[in-house]
């Protein structure tokens, strides 16, 4: 048996923000409401090759609290980023690897950056619940598989 097969490499060499954006929009007038607002939360996950064997992962969450159908209460974007040394993996394991594996090591910076953000704004912390992030890939990767190709969103 030859040790001659490079070893899977994986590591994380950074982990950062890479964008934050909190709005009010209806702010004073909006602390004086006493009604919950909804909450609305979405995820998009990105990888991108930086150098060979080395990825950029993007996780972007933006939290929605809205009073009704029209009025905002506060927006709430991050993207939290890392960069990943990802070595000697199949190809067809890159993709699951970056949109699970490094989503799933930057989601709680991006939870801990949204509750933050929200307090600092003058709300309630906002909390979120833990993502599978495997069903969302296979969710994902299976309604790019019923489209054509040339309307397949990256995601």
């Amino acid at each position: 048996m030859s040790e001659t097969a490079e070893q899977p490499v994986f590591s994380i060499e950074k982990l950062y923000v890479k964008d934050l954006s909190l709005e009010v929009p209806n702010a004073p007038q909006i602390y004086l409401e006493r009604e919950a607002p909804q909450i609305g939360v979405q995820l998009r996950t990105e990888g991108n090759a930086v150098d060979e064997g080395v990825f950029e992962v993007k996780l972007t969450v933006t939290v929605t609290a809205k009073l009704g159908e029209d009025k905002t209460v506060f927006l709430v974007e991050v993207a939290q980023a890392g960069i990943f040394q990802i070595r000697n993996v199949p190809q067809e394991d890159l993709e699951p690897i970056m949109m699970i594996g490094c989503a799933n090591i930057l989601f709680p910076y991006a939870r801990e950056a949204v509750s933050d953000a929200v307090a600092r704004a003058g709300f309630q912390p906002v909390i979120l619940a833990p993502v599978n992030f495997e069903a969302l890939f296979q969710q994902n990767r299976q309604q790019a598989s019923q489209q054509p190709a040339a309307d397949t969103p990256i995601q």
